[in-house]
């Protein structure tokens, strides 16, 4: 019997039937136990914590994003960064845009740090952000039309390795540099912040925070079976066939830099829907979020929860960002040496990471099971 699209991509096998299963019984009970439970009740979900499930769930489909070109494709790419905070301030210019007259300065054309910065009149590449359809085709178009940029510059010149990941290092670092600048019409150092609706919903109100958490849980499905589609396909195959021997691939006849481009593309797409759906939930966007340092840690949380799984990514982002959460309010200054421990930790014991540790005591057991059988035998002979 054959099975159906959802099956074949979100319950193909056991790690994929949990994290389903997972996200789809977490995006129907925790907005219900925050809405529909009283506060002082032991089952209520405080909206603090919804929001933080939710960051949780953006940066789950930002590390999927980095499973696609690394754990798949072999790129590691150190700059996936640059394309969430893209998606990111594409949506906080239409937040921005929707504080109307209602900020510190009262002015209902220019946000309030252009206002400090005596700007006359708003900036073109900020005309149509009040709209949210702008919005939406600028998250989509910013992270996009830069991966196809540099992929197609870097893939053409066979730029690979470590070279590779320093290019794109450099191109978040120079981005960083970029939007710190208070000229450049993104809010310098400040960013942009002080957010108050979305749609027409207050982004305070409880309802709106669990509508948010929703959304994000759906998109992170929905990039898990796009992802998974590819992977399952035969463009899947031909990934995984350039990540092992990108030499032999080309010359079958294939255009490898072509097959390159795509993937790195369909990824910075992912990783800016990421960065858009974190901004209205954490209520701020600013230039930190291009560091380098962000874009290394997303290649930890890969490690860790074990690379060319997807499922593993996930799970790698959960772990590494509640122990950031939990570490950053117990002993803040040991957070990176903490970190960097759990990184070498794992690649040095751990090298398939968190969700190769079943795969290695199955086959351990395995093993044992076909050495006492074989010591049974030669008894018996």
């Amino acid at each position: 019997m054959e099975k159906s699209l959802i099956q074949r991509l979100l319950l193909s096998d056991t790690g994929s039937k949990i994290l389903t299963i997972v996200i789809v019984i977490s995006a129907i009970i925790v907005p219900a136990l925050n809405l529909l439970t009283p506060v002082d009740s032991v089952l209520h979900i405080s909206t603090y914590t919804v929001t933080l499930l939710g960051k949780y769930l953006c940066y789950a489909l930002l590390a999927l994003s980095v499973d696609l070109v690394w754990g798949y494709l072999g790129i590691l790419s150190l700059g996936h960064g640059a394309f969430f905070a893209l998606g990111g301030y594409a949506m906080g210019m239409y937040l921005m845009r929707q504080i109307g007259d209602r900020g510190v300065y009262g002015n209902p054309l220019l946000p309030d740090f252009m206002v400090f910065l005596n700007w006359d009149s708003l900036p073109w590449y900020w005309l149509g952000f009040n709209h949210f359809s702008m919005a939406l085709l600028m998250i989509l178009l910013a992270p996009g039309i830069l991966a196809f940029v540099f992929g197609w510059l870097a893939f053409r010149s066979r730029v690979t390795g470590v070279y590779l990941s320093i290019m794109t290092q450099a191109m978040t670092y120079a981005l960083m540099l970029t939007f710190f600048q208070n000229d450049f019409g993104f809010g310098g150092n400040n960013g942009l912040t002080d957010f108050k609706e979305i749609l027409g919903f207050n982004l305070q109100d409880n309802t709106t925070r669990c509508a948010l958490f929703f959304t994000s849980a759906v998109a992170l499905l929905s990039g898990y079976a796009l992802c998974k589609y590819i992977a399952q396909s035969r463009l899947g195959s031909l990934v995984m066939a350039i990540r092992d021997s990108e030499s032999r691939v080309r010359f079958m006849g294939y255009r490898d830099e072509h097959i390159k481009l795509f993937i790195f593309v369909v990824s910075a797409l992912l990783a800016g829907i990421a960065g858009a759906l974190y901004v209205p939930q954490v209520g701020i966007i600013n230039p930190s979020e291009f560091a380098p340092i962000r874009s290394i840690e997303l290649v930890i949380w890969v490690a860790i929860g074990g690379r060319g799984t997807l499922y593993g990514a996930v799970l790698g982002a959960f772990v590494v960002n509640y122990a950031k959460t939990f570490f950053t309010a117990w002993a803040p200054e040991a957070w990176l040496f903490i970190l960097g421990s759990m990184f070498v930790f794992v690649t040095v014991f751990m090298p398939k990471g968190l969700v190769g540790i079943y795969n290695q005591v199955i086959t351990r057991n395995t093993k044992n099971k076909s050495i006492k059988q074989s010591l049974a035998n030669m008894k018996k002979s």
